[in-house]
């Protein structure tokens, strides 16, 4: 018998169908459908596919008594009571690695887009409003750019970084082995020294608010911020005082507190560009985090370790 499989994410049909050929699934991706689920399945459920702004609640967990494996599709956890999870002896695992390439091509498409202010050209040029009529905007190239949290995205955006000639610097809670980037140990030393910081360090207590006023001032007026990471990590009042203020030069912003809904103290705000949640996302990416989750998971109930364990 297939093991039963609650998703708790929204998923196309192709990624269903290729599920539905493992699991006996289980498709719960809105807040009613999953306590109805949980109460009416939870017996039975031995698996749980979610993501890290999903998550899976310690009650959640407490009503799955089958429960032995949880995975976030992407590579964050951090709405997982993984503490939880583990006291149980559930084991955990998540998709890294799978989406990598899709967060990083859109960290330099934001960087890009707010730069060399896109969104406003595109506006203008529809009015009918030419060039002569609007400031120039600053060349991307031959600049430095910070990176928050040096991962596999944030190798990623480094790599891509450099074929604009970008010198690349980065901070961590220590330096990465193996990679000859510059590091600072001091974020705002970091800040100070980039033109562009881009985030993509991962959420959670550890991380909220990292990017706070003081970052964004050492960032200052001819600085750039991106974030492709966990909206918790930038403070949002504090960046819609530095945009308004023009304390920073812009933003570009794939994630942002309070998500689905939009951060409403930016939208007035003409340097700054948003997009939904939408990094990791293209049909490549979603298509290699279902065949990772399916080859974790059947790894597990054979009896074999996962291969990107949390």
């Amino acid at each position: 018998m297939e093991p039963s499989l609650l998703i708790l994410i929204p998923l196309g049909d192709d990624s269903r169908a290729r599920l539905d050929a493992s699991f006996d699934v289980l498709y719960a991706p809105t807040r009613d459908a999953r306590s109805e689920c949980i109460a009416a399945h939870g017996a039975a459920i031995r698996a749980v596919l979610t993501n890290g702004t999903t998550g899976l609640s310690a009650d959640e967990i407490d009503r799955l008594p089958a429960l032995e494996f949880v995975s976030a599709l992407g590579a964050g956890y951090e709405n997982i009571a993984t503490g939880h999870a583990r006291a149980r002896g559930i084991v955990l695992a998540n998709g890294a690695r799978t989406n990598d390439d899709c967060v990083a091509d859109h960290a330099l498409a934001l960087l890009l887009a707010v730069v060399r202010d896109v969104p406003q050209r595109d506006r203008a040029t529809r009015a009918g409003i030419w060039r002569d009529a609007l400031p120039m905007r600053p060349s991307v190239s031959g600049k430095r750019l910070g990176v928050v949290g040096l991962g596999n995205i944030g190798l990623k955006v480094a790599r891509r970084a450099a074929g604009f000639d970008i010198d690349v610097a980065y901070h961590n809670r220590k330096p990465r082995d193996g990679v000859a980037l510059r590091y600072f140990d001091s974020l705002h030393e970091l800040a100070r020294w980039s033109d562009y910081l881009v985030v993509a360090t991962p959420g959670g207590a550890a991380t909220h608010h990292l990017i706070d006023r003081a970052v964004l001032k050492a960032l200052g007026p001819q600085g750039y911020l991106v974030n492709v990471s966990r909206g918790s990590v930038v403070d949002t009042a504090a960046l819609a005082h530095a945009l308004s203020h023009r304390l920073i030069a812009g933003a570009g912003l794939d994630v942002y507190e309070g998500e689905p809904q939009p951060p409403h103290s930016l939208l007035p705000l003409t340097n700054v560009v948003l997009t939904p949640h939408v990094a990791g996302t293209s049909p490549e990416s979603i298509a290699a985090s279902v065949d990772h989750f399916i080859t974790n998971a059947t790894r597990h109930f054979a009896g074999e370790d996962v291969l990107t364990p949390i």
